[in-house]
């Protein structure tokens, strides 16, 4: 079928190629032949659309079906088409000089790790214990501070100036303490505390904050069984207890070289139990009424004291005259003490037993000038 006009043919005269024959030519149109790579198409006869053009280009693959699938097979098991290293691997981009980009890459990711492991900077209420392979090495404070690589030293950085408020208990739960007098109070507080020796604090105990919490109950147990309930309920008595339990627990966690500082600690709820509330109420109840009924009897007690002061006074200034002019000071106090008795007395007992009623306040009446007149004219009494 390939003549010599033909698109597929190379321009030679070869009849045997349209038959198909054992020729090896190397023509396309053969079946099962490959195109030799030394041997360049015919510049006379048309062109091959099919081969590559120009000198040098690489021959064109085999027609063959099994050729094209066995090709496929070896592309997809290289992973594509790239270029690949040894082992099948892709080859890394390669700088100006021939040289790989992976030492170079490997080198600037071991400087950057180094860089984050070496330069720490800590803030100003910070500080940190550098440990060396395990060991404590160093304390070091706040601002820039350098160690070697990570692992060789590890820097663990902690807040040491902002105060840790514990509230124990931390719910709604009831938290019962005996006092002095054989009583119960539920008692809720609050603890502030924060790191003085970060080395002793790292290592010195297990679970700081737990043993803070622990000591803290344990002051507080052992400082509410010294007062009574009365003084544990009151204000000048909470105050007492909180600053035994802060020196109490200051000395505890010194003695254990614990590393913390106790701030304060506040009591926030001081209450009997739930189920003798209401008890306790009407306890309060009735001294509070009797406060109340004291302070009334002291208000009139000193009422009395102040009359009498002044009576005694007034009997001193009398005595006084009566010894510069006794008979007269008598008759006086004599005629004031019978206008006192009789001032409002409407019976009067004459000699020999005889009672004579007089209508005094009656005539007292009619003597009184009326509001609305206005002029009030005198009236005469007479007795027996």
């Amino acid at each position: 079928m390939a003549g010599p006009n033909s698109p597929w043919g190379n321009g030679g005269g070869n009849d045997g190629g349209s038959n198909g024959g054992g020729d090896s030519s190397g023509e396309p149109g053969a079946e099962g032949a490959e195109p030799s790579p030394d041997r360049a198409p015919d510049r006379k006869g048309p062109r091959n659309p099919w081969l590559p053009s120009g000198e040098g280009a690489p021959p064109r693959r085999s027609a063959s079906i099994e050729d094209i699938f066995r090709g496929r097979g070896e592309q997809r098991r290289t992973g594509g088409g790239g270029p690949r290293g040894p082992g099948g691997f892709p080859n890394f981009p390669q700088r100006p000089d021939g040289k790989s980009w992976l030492p170079l890459g490997i080198g600037v990711a071991v400087l950057v790790v180094l860089g984050f492991s070496s330069v720490h900077m800590l803030g100003p209420k910070e500080q940190g214990v550098v440990t060396t392979l395990g060991q404590y090495s160093r304390t070091v404070d706040s601002g820039v501070n350098l160690t070697l690589p990570w692992p060789i030293e590890q820097i663990d950085v902690v807040d040491v100036s902002s105060f840790t408020v514990d509230m124990i208990p931390d719910n709604e739960n009831e938290k019962l303490m005996l006092t002095s007098d054989k009583s119960l109070v539920d008692l809720s507080y609050l603890v502030r505390w924060n790191i003085k020796d970060l080395k002793n604090y790292t290592f010195r105990l297990a679970d700081p904050k737990e043993t803070v919490r622990e000591v803290a109950e344990a002051a507080m147990r052992a400082s509410i069984a010294q007062v009574s309930l009365g003084q544990a309920l009151s204000g000048a008595g909470r105050a007492q207890v909180e600053q035994d339990v802060r020196e109490r627990m200051q000395r505890i966690l010194d003695f254990y070289q614990s590393g913390v500082a106790v701030q304060g600690v506040e009591i926030k709820k001081a209450d009997p139990p739930a189920k003798t509330k209401g008890a306790f109420d009407n306890v309060n109840v009735a001294q509070q009424e009797a406060e109340r009924d004291r302070s009334e009897a002291r208000a009139w007690a000193q009422q009395v004291i102040a009359r009498a002061q002044g009576d005694a006074s007034s009997f001193d200034k009398v005595y006084a005259e009566y010894k510069l002019a006794p008979e007269v000071t008598k008759r006086r106090m004599y005629y004031e003490t019978m206008e006192r008795v009789l001032r409002d007395n409407d019976t009067v007992v004459g000699e020999k037993g005889v009672n004579t009623v007089l209508p005094l306040p009656e005539m007292q009446r009619r003597a009184a000038p009326s509001p609305d007149a206005s002029v009030s004219a005198p009236t005469s009494t007479g007795g027996q």
